[in-house]
This record gives C-alpha cells, structure tokens and sequence, in this order.
C-alpha cells in the first residue's frame, strides 16, 4: 500500500512530465536584433530555439560536448527518473527498490543543472545586449524551469525505507 506522501509525490511526477513537454519543445531563447532606419525600429533578425533545436543546432555545428550534455540532462534524465520511478512502485524487492531510490536522489541533483545554464546564458546575452540586440527566455524557459521545480518537488516528498540489513548509507 502506498503512502499519501509517494502518492502526492507521484502526481507532481506527472504534473512535471506534463511541464517538461512545452519545456522543451517551446522557444526557451529569443535572440532578435534591430536598428533605426528613417526613423523607424526594424528587426533585422530573429532567432527562436527550443531546448531540443537547441541540441539539434549544436550537434549541426560540431559542438558534440555541450549537445550531449544539454540532451543527457535536459532530455535523457528526466525520463529516466520518471521511469526509474514507476519501477521503483512496481517492484516488490526491498533492496532492488532501495538501490533505484538512491541511484534517481543521486541524478535528481543535476536537474537543475540546466537551467542554471540557460539562465545564465540569458543574462550573459542581456549584459552584453547592444540597443541593436535582445534576448528574453520564452515560454519554454518557463515551462522547463517548472519541470524542474515540481520534479525535484515531487522526489524530496518520495520516500522508500531502506530495508533492514542494507548496508551503507542512507
């Protein structure tokens, strides 16, 4: 029988894959630049990136490193956890539920990850933005930092007893 507290804890794991689908399909990134002509503000370009146009630009370009690491903690972890976690509930081994609990707590940390970089990229571009250059975090910015708000939410509610004769720590 599952506690109220992993119940809840489930629900916010729906609630934040239901989050993460905008948040990574949405433009997390505008970047536009203008200038003056006859007086008149014209946009001279604009670019709109999701998360995954994101990974798939940086693969195009060469930049493997930072793809796979924005797919791996973006896109691949996430999953994982909500996999990880219906497993978890599934079983009825003690020790194998326990070691996929303490296996998610220790990828759960690099959520968050991810965001702390767009954001920061964000406020990079807005310091350096010239009158002629923008950019603002779009819906998909919002929708991802969601995500990973109630997941990380929705892991510190869960919780598995360690069984009796486990050893190490908790």
């Amino acid at each position: 029988l599952m506690s109220l507290r992993n119940i809840i804890a489930v629900v916010l794991t729906l609630i934040s894959l239901v989050l993460l689908i905008p948040g990574l399909t949405e433009p997390a990134l505008t970047i536009t630049a203008s200038m003056k002509l006859l007086g008149q503000e014209r946009e001279l370009f604009r670019q709109e990136q999701s998360i995954l146009q994101a990974v798939q630009n940086l693969f195009e370009s060469r930049n493997f490193f930072v793809g796979i690491l924005v797919l791996v903690f973006s896109i691949v972890v996430p999953f994982i956890k909500a996999a990880v976690l219906g497993f978890i509930l599934s079983t009825r081994k003690a020790y194998t539920r326990y070691r996929l609990f303490l296996f998610v707590r220790s990828i759960s940390k690099w959520a968050m990850a991810d965001v702390f970089v767009v954001a920061i990229f964000i406020a990079f571009l807005a310091a350096v933005a010239t009158d002629n250059l923008d950019a603002f975090a779009g819906k998909g910015f919002y929708y991802f930092a969601a995500y990973c708000l109630v997941s990380n939410l929705a892991f510190q509610l869960f919780h598995i007893d360690k069984p009796q004769g486990y050893p190490g720590r908790a």
